[in-house]
């Protein structure tokens, strides 16, 4: 961030940011770690809320750009921390965004350098924000080729052509990424809702695609998949 108030790496690298601070915040033997942190996550969200409400358009892609994914990130830590104001202002705007959103192109995913799922990262934002019943109906205009049995083949896993590229790599973190999205769309919608079984089903395959492809041989991905496989298996994000 530059000292003339433009945030340079948001939305992605601050809202990981504020995730740190929430899982600081939340383990009692960091409490130190969290107190020398307190001073930039505070700038952080002050950016934030000048920074937000500026954002006339989302960012729809799948990389770092991405506004949804990072809304959902920073909403998980206005929540842990009792921040209304932050919560708010990001809740206006995924309302804004995306609330009349229809029909996701989901067949036209992935880009060839994808690690976050447009579609997805949309669908796992609104229910953060949407009631459970009105996030079925916002789902069922968004996302109507989820089928309504167990069937998983509505969307794939990808497979990386090259693991040691570093933008190839890319597609081992969007099975990651997918996998706990598809998690989170799940546990936003009614128990009783028949496409539960397909997005769980979906959420299976790309959590074993993803974590199979955590390995220490190639760097370019080895020093940031560990992080996503970490957020899907602790289901960061996801109330109980």
């Amino acid at each position: 961030m530059r000292q003339d108030g433009r945030v340079l790496s948001a939305p992605y690298g601050l809202a990981w940011l504020l995730q740190l601070a929430a899982e600081l915040r939340q383990w009692d033997d960091a409490r130190r770690m969290s107190f020398n942190l307190r001073p930039l996550e505070t700038v952080v969200v002050d950016r934030l809320r000048t920074w937000l409400p500026k954002l006339a358009l989302p960012v729809r892609s799948g990389e770092h750009s991405q506004t949804a994914f990072a809304f959902g990130l920073i909403l998980d830590y206005s929540t842990i921390v009792g921040d209304e104001e932050l919560s708010t202002v990001v809740q206006t705007k995924a309302e804004q965004f995306y609330s009349s959103d229809h029909d996701c192109p989901l067949a036209y995913e992935p880009s060839g350098e994808d690690f976050l799922s447009p579609c997805l990262a949309e669908a796992d934002v609104m229910r953060r924000v949407l009631p459970a019943t009105e996030f079925a109906v916002w789902l069922s205009n968004f996302m109507p080729q989820i089928p309504h049995d167990r069937n998983a083949d509505w969307l794939s896993p990808q497979v990386s052509p090259d693991p040691s590229d570093p933008k190839l790599a890319h597609l081992d973190g969007l099975n990651l990424s997918r996998a706990w999205m598809l998690e989170g769309i799940a546990a936003g919608l009614p128990q009783n809702d028949p496409r539960i079984p397909a997005i769980q089903s979906a959420a299976e395959a790309h959590a074993r695609a993803g974590l199979t492809a955590v390995t220490g041989e190639h760097y370019v991905g080895s020093h940031w998949l560990g992080t996503f496989a970490v957020y899907l298996l602790s289901k960061r994000g996801i109330s109980e």
